[in-house]
C-alpha cells in the first residue's frame, strides 16, 4: 500500500512508518517538525516569519485584518508540492488541525487531499472538537483541561486547546467529519471520549520500536537519579509544578542518597538520551494512559510517573504495576517517590515489567498490522 500520513507530534507517525515499511508498504509523513522537538518529516512545512518582531506584526495584521500569515504560507509551502500528495491507498490525518491553519486555508489543503487520494482517516491523538468537547463537560477527570479551569493556564497559552470549542472549528469537525472512512485513537485519554461515536474504529496503543530503544542497565541503587524533562510551553498542562514541589521536597528530606536531572524545552533526540542515568522519569500527571515520552521511557526499563490509572489497568488486564499513577497531588507524589527511594528492589522490579509491557501491548510491527487491519475494513 501507498500511505500519506500528516502531521507529527510524538513521533507517533514516525514509529508507524518505520513498522509499515519493514512490512513492505510505502509510507511519505507531510507536517512541521514540532518546533524544537525537530521530528523527521518527509516534507517538512516550516513556520515563516517566526522572530519575535515578525510574530509580533503577524498576530497585529490578523488582528486587524483578519489575514492569517502563518495559513496562507502553509498552504503555499503545501501546494508547491502538492503533486507528491496523490494517489494514496490511505491518508492519515494526526488530529483536526493537522496544519494548523484557519478554517478557509485547511479545508483548502483538505479538500486536495481528499479528492486526490482513495481513503482517509482520522487519528485521535491530542486535542480535537470531540475530546476537548468531553473534557470540558467532565470536568472531574484527569485532562489537561483541569490545570486551566484552576487559573493556572491563561487562555492565550490554552488558545491551542480552545480553539476546538470555536464555530469554525466546529465547521472544520464536521467537514473533516463527512469525508473521512473513520476515526482510531491512540491510547485511553482519546478512546473513552470516543465510546458510541459513529465512526470510531477502536483504539490502536501507540507504535513503540523497540528495536531502536534498548532497555539500559539500571544504574547502581545506591544512590536513585530522579529525571525531570520540562516542555516550557506545557508546563502546566502536564502538571510540573507539582513534580517540582515533589522533588524540592525529596532533595531536601534525601540529600545525597538522590540526584535529580531536569532539562528544559530540548529537541527530541537530546531529551531521550537525557535520562539514560536515571532509575525514576516523571512524565506527567493530568492523564489515564502513557504517551509517546512515558512509554518510551518505559521501553529503557525506567519506573516512570505517568497516566497508570483503574482503567488501564483494566484495559490491559494487569495485575502487577508497570508505571507509577501520577496524581495532581503533591503529598501523593512525594509518598509514592519516598517508598521507591526506600525500597529500591521495587525500581528495578517494576522497571523490568515496563520494558516487557511495552515489548508487549505496544510492538510497533504489530501496531502497523493492526493500522493496516482497520484501514482495510
Amino acid at each position: 500500500m501507498d500511505i500519506l500520513l500528516i502531521g507529527e507530534f510524538s513521533r507517533l507517525h514516525n514509529s508507524l512508518k518505520e513498522g509499515l515499511e519493514e512490512l513492505g508498504h510505502r509510507v511519505v509523513i507531510v507536517g512541521f517538525n514540532d518546533g524544537f522537538k525537530d521530528y523527521p518529516v518527509d516534507y517538512p512545512i516550516v513556520r515563516k516569519w517566526n522572530s519575535a518582531f515578525l510574530k509580533k506584526f503577524k498576530y497585529a495584521f490578523h488582528r486587524l485584518t483578519g489575514f492569517n500569515i502563518n495559513s496562507y504560507f502553509t498552504y503555499r509551502q503545501f501546494k508547491k508540492n502538492q503533486r507528491h500528495f496523490t494517489g494514496f491507498d490511505v491518508v492519515q490525518l494526526i488530529n483536526e488541525n493537522s496544519f494548523y491553519c484557519g478554517y478557509d486555508y485547511e479545508k483548502k489543503i483538505l479538500d486536495f487531499l481528499f479528492a486526490n487520494n482513495k481513503r482517509t482517516f482520522l487519528l485521535c491523538c491530542s486535542t480535537d472538537y470531540l475530546t476537548v468537547k468531553y473534557e470540558f463537560e467532565h470536568p472531574d477527570k484527569k485532562s489537561v483541561v483541569q490545570p486551566y479551569l484552576d487559573g493556572k493556564v491563561s487562555d492565550k497559552a490554552f488558545a491551542n486547546v480552545l480553539k476546538f470549542r470555536k464555530k469554525e472549528y466546529k465547521k472544520l469537525h464536521d467537514f473533516i467529519y463527512r469525508n473521512i472512512v473513520g476515526i482510531i485513537a491512540s491510547d485511553l485519554d482519546y478512546h473513552i471520549p470516543m465510546q458510541g461515536d459513529a465512526k470510531y474504529l477502536g483504539m490502536i496503543p501507540n507504535p513503540i520500536n523497540i528495536k531502536k530503544i534498548e532497555a539500559v542497565a539500571l544504574p547502581p541503587l545506591d544512590k536513585i537519579v530522579i529525571f525531570h524533562g520540562i516542555n516550557n510551553e506545557n508546563y502546566y498542562k502536564k502538571g510540573n509544578d507539582y513534580f517540582e514541589k515533589a522533588l524540592a521536597f525529596v532533595a531536601k528530606k534525601y540529600g545525597d542518597k538522590v540526584e535529580i536531572i531536569t532539562t528544559r524545552s530540548v529537541p527530541y533526540q537530546t531529551y531521550i538520551n537525557s535520562y539514560n542515568r536515571a532509575h525514576i522519569v516523571l512524565d506527567m500527571v493530568y492523564s489515564f494512559d502513557q504517551g509517546f515520552n512515558a512509554l518510551e521511557a518505559m521501553a529503557k526499563g525506567k519506573v516512570v510517573f505517568t497516566g497508570a490509572e483503574q482503567e488501564f489497568e483494566q484495559f490491559y488486564d494487569l495485575t502487577q504495576l508497570v508505571a507509577i499513577n501520577a496524581k495532581p497531588d503533591t503529598d501523593y507524589l512525594i509518598t509514592a517517590l519516598s517508598y521507591l527511594i526506600e525500597h529500591p528492589a521495587e525500581i528495578a522490579a517494576i522497571g523490568a515489567r515496563a520494558r516487557q509491557f511495552v515489548e508487549r501491548e505496544h510492538n510497533y510491527l504489530e501496531s502497523a498490522k493492526k493500522y493496516l487491519n482497520t484501514w482495510n475494513l
